[in-house]
């Protein structure tokens, strides 16, 4: 497990944006990104998955519709892909770095999910301890009018009726922290909002995603 002590009194923030595919994530993480870079910060940004090491290739192949595989496998491919960044984004925020995330945790668990063979806390378990996010961003979208943007329909996931489950499972799991956006608002109306959540979050001690919850490993093993 990573150590987060000594306190981080000035440490970057992560920021997590959450949603349906097409939902406008992308153009919204670049635009905070330049928002914030533009005040002063340092700013790197995280797209998940990520595609470019060995286990993000067969992700990728596996949402290109090239290969299949066991929803349990590709669940943990996807935990693992995350894991493989956390020392690199530990050591960033620490440094003073704020970073934002395209997509985390919450997407992993609300996709596997949504297909009704996995349970909620088999899914959570596998990220517990991963760098809980200062912020959430979850831009809220029909699958309807998702599915009228550009490139809709070329990855695996990219089904309405899917992605009706996957919405349906997000706000199910959201919590009074996440800053629900209407993502269906002009462009510069969503930046402009998101800016204004981001720039009141204030620094705290880094904890660790769900590491104090309590499960029942039953329940884990109910749904394989």
């Amino acid at each position: 497990m990573m150590s987060f002590d000594p306190p981080e009194l000035h440490r970057g923030q992560l920021f997590v944006f959450e949603g349906i595919d097409r939902c406008g994530k992308s153009t919204q993480c670049e635009n905070l990104k330049s928002s914030l870079e533009g005040v002063g910060r340092t700013v790197v940004l995280y797209s998940f998955p990520n595609r470019e090491t060995a286990i993000g290739s067969v992700i990728d192949k596996y949402l290109k519709k090239e290969i299949d595989l066991p929803d349990q496998a590709i669940h943990l491919l996807f935990t693992a892909n995350r894991w493989e960044t956390m020392k690199d984004i530990q050591k960033m925020l620490l440094n003073g770095v704020t970073v934002i995330m395209d997509r985390y945790a919450y997407s992993g668990i609300c996709y596997s999910v949504a297909k009704g063979t996995l349970s909620l806390l088999w899914c959570k378990a596998p990220d517990r301890g991963i760098i809980k996010p200062d912020c959430i961003f979850f831009l809220d979208l029909s699958p309807l009018k998702a599915n009228r943007r550009a490139g809709y329909g070329e990855e695996r996931y990219e089904v309405i009726e899917f992605q009706e489950k996957v919405r349906d499972q997000f706000l199910k799991i959201k919590d009074s922290s996440w800053k629900v956006i209407n993502a269906d608002k002009p462009t510069d109306d969503i930046a402009a909002e998101i800016y204004d959540h981001a720039v009141r979050v204030n620094n705290r001690k880094m904890k660790k995603l769900w590491i104090d919850d309590l499960y029942n490993t039953c329940d884990l093993c109910s749904k394989p």
